[in-house]
């Protein structure tokens, strides 16, 4: 596939990863969180429910944060407002993640230089679940 650009390729490269924490995953079904996890599922990705309202989501487990999931992550797929996602940035770096999601609306410079110099890829002000329909038709 021809990309147009690098941020093009940094996709999908990420949509190799397997294991994604959905940070702020709802037990709602008409919310954005659960849709593109729920559609995720569908598509043979292994997702971690991350949110500590809840106990359980699309049969799955939920864990209150990131540092309490079990097992590697590949990718952070962030469902939070704006203003938590400095701290979300920094704990998927605490955890190990490889990369950070983050879905539209959601874009922390800052958060994203911290990920990057720890290693981690980042895409912002994206859906993980439009750019999958997208790139692997």
């Amino acid at each position: 596939m021809r990309h147009r650009d690098a941020l093009d390729e940094t996709v999908c490269r990420l949509l190799d990863y397997r294991r994604i924490a959905v940070v702020g995953l709802s037990d709602d079904p008409a919310r954005d969180s659960h849709q593109v996890a729920a559609y995720l599922m569908q598509q043979g990705y292994d997702i971690v429910p991350v949110n500590p309202r809840i106990q359980d989501v699309l049969g799955l487990r939920a864990y209150p944060d990131l540092a309490s999931a079990a097992g590697p992550i590949d990718i952070v797929d962030v469902f939070r407002r704006a203003e938590f996602l400095g701290q979300t940035f920094d704990e998927a770096i605490r955890a190990g993640a490889r990369a950070v999601w983050t879905q539209y609306g959601l874009v922390d410079v800052e958060g994203a230089a911290r990920a990057r110099a720890a290693g981690l890829d980042v895409v912002m002000n994206r859906c993980l679940m439009v750019e999958h329909a997208r790139h692997r038709r």
